[in-house]
Formats: C-alpha cells, structure tokens, sequence
C-alpha cells in the first residue's frame, strides 16, 4: 500500500491515496482536495453526483486514521473557490471541524483559496519550512534556480504506462530527488499529464512517477512512460498488478 521516497534526503511515505506522510515529523501532506468542486460545476450547468466533498473528507479521515500523524498540511487549493465555504453542508462542515480539532492543521494557502474559514479550524500559512523540505502550494522549480526540497501540489500529475497495447492512466507523485510534486487528493480534481511542459521547469532531466493503484503505489522511471519515445513494450510486474485492478 506504501512506497519509501527520499527527497532532498528527507525520508518520506508516499499512500496510494495520494497522500505523502513524514514519519520524522510525524506529518501528513496532502494536495489539492478541491473541496465543493461538484456544488461549483453545478451553478455552471455541469451538473455531478455531488457527494465530492464527502468523499474526499472520508478517504482523508481513513488515512489520517492510518497514519495518526501529529500534523496535517494541506498543499493548498483545499477548496475549489472562494465561495466554496458557503456551500458546504452541516455534514461535511462538521467533518471538517471533527479532523482539525484532533490535531495541528495546516492550511497552505493556494491559487483556488487564498484564505480558508477560520471557523474550519487549523491555520493558514503560506509555505512552511521543515528540516530538508519547504511545503508549497506551487513548486518554482527552474524559476527560482531549481529550488532543492520543494514539496508542492498545483499540478496535478498523472501518468500513463503501456501494457499489452493499451495505455493505462492514473494519478501519480512525481519526484526527481530533490523536490516533489504531489497528486491531486480530491475527488473531482483531475490530473494533468507529466510530460506536459508545465513539469519541465520543475523537473528538466530524468525524473521517477509513483502511479496510485488500487493495492498500492507503483514507481516507473520517467523513460518508462508511455510519452516516451524510450518507453518498452514490456512492462515488469508491478503493472501488472496495477492493471489487474483496473474495472
């Protein structure tokens, strides 16, 4: 279910729900939830089942539960706009509360919420520094002359693999050592492809994915993916595995 990482030296937990746990600091991060995406699509005439909030609030609070960190970070964008709050039922408002009261919450200030509701509990912040790593909402990668440590969602990185002549896609992190991008963790949230060239500042030479499987979390080089010219036929057994999970 877990995969051992090491960024910027720092040793990290990658959950193949998307989360990334800490052990030496006792902190689980997560990216990018999108809180009320559903309810936001709604007012636009893009009507989804919208049980979205409830769904990530739930598979958040089972690895919170799994992990008992002693901190929480969210990577910014924890909700999808700023009227997010204002839709939010009683339900999923208690939920919220129910989690951040049970420990230190951080709310990293994103592009999508630039301030979450104080009555949510836990804090805003807009980066914060531990030991090795610096947790941000967007990683600055090449911008600020390839910043070791970063951790960071916004991008939302997905991958591809081929197995038997069939692309098989899924949510991944994304690291090359020394910083690292999470997935998406909410349930509306998407992915946008890692060899789209919004990754290349952050990550311009070789790089590793960990795709999320449904019975765990599987590395694959950067040569290895399907948008690679590089890529083999043959895939080894941890595709395999993923793919036999697939509906």
């Amino acid at each position: 279910m877990k995969v051992n990482m090491l960024v910027n030296g720092a040793a990290l937990v990658a959950h193949r729900s998307g989360a990334l746990f800490w052990p030496e600091q006792s902190m689980l991060m997560v990216a990018d939830l999108h809180l009320e995406k559903g309810s936001a699509r709604a007012a636009t005439g893009h009507f989804l089942p919208p049980y979205d909030t409830a769904a990530t609030l739930r598979r958040l609070g089972e690895v919170i539960a799994e992990f008992d960190p002693a901190t929480v970070v969210c990577l910014g964008d924890s909700f999808h706009d700023r009227a997010a709050e204002a839709r939010l039922g009683e339900s999923d408002t208690a939920a919220i509360q129910a989690l951040t009261d049970t420990r230190e919450w951080l709310w990293v200030l994103g592009n999508h919420d630039p301030q979450p509701p104080q009555y949510l509990g836990g804090m805003g912040v807009g980066e914060l520094q531990r030991c090795a790593l610096t947790l941000r909402h967007q990683a600055y990668g090449g911008e600020r002359g390839g910043e070791a440590g970063e951790v960071a969602g916004h991008l939302h990185p997905k991958a591809s693999v081929r197995l038997k002549g069939r692309r098989l896609t899924r949510r991944c992190f994304i690291t090359d050592g020394l910083r690292l991008v999470l997935p998406a963790f909410g349930a509306y949230a998407g992915g946008l492809d890692v060899a789209d060239p919004a990754f290349t500042a952050i990550f311009p030479k070789a790089f590793k994915v960990y795709l999320l499987g449904q019975d765990g979390v599987h590395a694959f080089p950067s040569n290895r993916l399907a948008q690679s010219p590089a890529a083999r036929s043959s895939e080894d057994g941890a595709v395999h595995r993923l793919a036999a999970k697939q509906p």
